[in-house]
């Protein structure tokens, strides 16, 4: 039976905290409704300190955050840009349209159709992390978006170049100053200066998954990205010193940001714990590390790899680190997981930044039923059907009206009986049911 080593913040806590968080952005959700722009100015002001009459970005001042930029830099984000873009090519390639005759005379068929605006958030207001404009602006355009917007907070006091290089550089066709719950809702409900958009994509803080969940049905949204979680499952072949890292390295994106290490060795739990304390006193964003540990961290003990599947389906976590003998085994038996990670050679920095998968990925329990962002999040799948013979009509029309009336649809009964009629040149009552040709005969 698993023991807990070590245990996060207390239910309640977390779920005060979170209400909190909704009723905050409940008011600025229907302040932006209600003001628009100046509603976004004013929150822009009071949140970031960034005031400007227009918070979309010129040409002229893309290209100067461009410039700024070391041929290196650039480099290394072409880089990181060309591994996602071919493999968010490769999942696209794998949605094929398809049209089949099912019954003679009777066409079916699909196409995937790109929604026609996307709204991608990209969180800079901590660190400036441009890899969120890889990950968004990249794979709606490889999806085939026409109109892809992008919103991400200033960073020390104007636009993070960086950030705003990745996104000019990854096809943005509108690229905005502004960020929180703000940018979230002026992407989504529009105002007088910004076009609303179709869907809203990309992680951010917990207000900004609120803002998310609460605008979700007026917008479609990729999935609930809040503060990001992680995962360590591990055995007695690698040692404390690789968990406690990769446990940190999660969780200094923010002080909410729960970080689990989950184990079959007791020496490991206790190495790892020893090693995360050694490595707080020399982390350069230990103050906001040591919070998510203190919080939000847990060491859980386990007796085999049975059980740490179990419990790791349980927690559902949005990044999986495996580092046991047998990685592929979570592979084959897990199946609650935003992604994994197998082995100690990848991490989840690797996805985080370069390697090609999308870093966008489901908390909060969501990877229950949803996996994290690609190409199909921002395409509609959407169906058609033909019918090109009277005899095709008839035939499906005859099950039709009798279906109908199984449930008492008249209307919906008509609308086939009147083709039985036309294109079978057979007698059906008005409102009736259509009988089987057999017993007519």
């Amino acid at each position: 039976m698993a023991k807990w080593l070590k245990t996060g913040a207390d239910v309640t806590a977390v779920a005060n905290a979170d209400r909190a968080v909704r009723e905050t952005v409940e008011g600025i959700l229907a302040d932006v409704a209600a003001r628009g722009d100046a509603a976004v100015r004013e929150l822009s002001v009071k949140f970031d300190g960034w005031d400007r009459e227009r918070y979309r970005l010129s040409q002229a001042e893309i290209q100067a955050c461009i410039d700024t930029l070391s041929a290196q830099d650039l480099k290394d984000i072409e880089f990181a840009q060309t591994q996602v873009r071919n493999f968010a090519r490769i999942q696209r390639d794998s949605m094929k349209d398809v049209e089949v005759e099912t019954l003679p005379g009777v066409i079916l068929g699909h196409k995937h159709l790109p929604v026609n605006a996307a709204g991608c958030y990209v969180p800079g207001g901590k660190y400036p992390l441009l890899a969120s404009a890889h990950m968004s602006v990249l794979t709606a355009k490889v999806a085939g978006v026409p109109r892809v917007v992008t919103c991400a907070p200033p960073f020390g006091g104007k636009p993070a170049p960086a950030i705003v290089a990745a996104q000019a550089l990854a096809g943005a066709d509108e690229i905005y100053c502004l960020g929180g719950v703000q940018a979230v809702a002026a992407m989504a409900l529009g105002t007088e200066t910004i076009a609303p958009v179709d869907m809203l994509v990309g992680p951010g803080n917990a207000y900004v998954a609120e803002a998310k969940r609460q605008l979700f049905g007026r917008v479609g949204i990729d999935l609930f990205a809040g503060p990001t979680e992680t995962l360590v499952i591990a055995d007695d072949t690698v040692d404390g010193e690789l968990c406690a890292t990769d446990l940190l390295g999660q969780a200094e994106h923010g002080p909410d940001s729960p970080a689990i290490l989950l184990t079959t060795s007791r020496q490991l739990a206790e190495d790892t714990i020893a090693w995360v304390e050694k490595l707080l006193e020399i982390l350069p964003t230990a103050a906001i590390a040591r919070r998510a540990w203190e919080s939000f961290g847990q060491v859980i003990l386990a007796d085999s790899d049975d059980e740490m599947v179990e419990i790791a389906d349980r927690i559902a976590s949005e990044h999986v680190q495996v580092m046991t003998r047998d990685p592929d085994y979570f592979l084959k038996h897990m199946t609650n997981y935003g992604a994994l990670f197998l082995g100690p050679r990848t991490n989840v920095s690797y996805g985080d930044k370069v390697i090609g998968t999308n870093h966008t990925l489901p908390t909060k329990l969501a990877a229950r039923y949803t996996g994290g962002l690609w190409v199909g999040k921002f395409i509609k799948t959407c169906t058609y059907q033909k019918v090109l013979t009277d005899e095709a009509s008839a035939l499906v029309g005859e099950y039709c009206s009798r279906l109908c009336a199984l449930e008492g649809f008249a209307g919906h009964g008509e609308q086939a009986n009147i083709r039985v009629r036309r294109y079978g040149h057979r007698e059906v009552p008005y409102a009736g049911a259509a009988a089987p040709v057999l017993a007519a005969e």
